[in-house]
């Protein structure tokens, strides 16, 4: 199935498709508005967000940034009816290559504790964890109820 896969940049008509697979695959959270990350993403590096369409129909994705030090890969996405088909590998393949065409030296990304299914894909292409501790702190409110009641006022 993959070689019918065609991988290209996110344009702006795909963002309803594209929100609509994050929830579908249980990416987004109440605390973060996935329409805000999109719009984030594409006040920098617009050609790093890559989706998979198949038969002109989003059904993967993934986030792919550098900040010159190493690079992210957030929001990897492959609808549930498809995976085990070797799009998640193409998708990752292709940020990969991204990345090594800016000299990146190493990937980095989060996978949920609870997230069996993502960690098990990480590892069976070359992935492996870390010896470290994951720190966040919130700038900003991204709930998307309180981005729904700024836009009302």
């Amino acid at each position: 199935m993959p070689h019918a896969i065609k991988i290209r940049d996110f344009t702006a008509r795909d963002e309803v498709a594209l929100i609509s697979l994050w929830n579908t695959c249980e990416l987004t959270r109440p605390w973060n508005d996935p329409a805000l990350d999109i719009h984030r993403k594409l006040s920098g590096q617009r050609d790093w967000l890559l989706v998979g369409m198949l038969d002109q129909k989003l059904i993967a994705s993934v986030m792919v940034g550098y900040d010159g030090h190493r690079g992210w890969i957030n929001y990897l996405a492959v609808h549930p009816i498809h995976r085990e088909s070797g799009i998640g590998r193409l998708l990752m393949s292709e940020a990969e290559s991204r990345l090594r065409g800016v000299r990146c030296p190493k990937i980095n990304l989060q996978v949920r504790r609870d997230n069996r299914e993502a960690t098990a894909f990480y590892e069976a292409i070359g992935f492996t964890q870390d010896d470290v501790v994951s720190f966040g702190k919130r700038l900003a409110d991204d709930s998307i109820k309180e981005n729904e009641r700024g836009s009302q006022s």
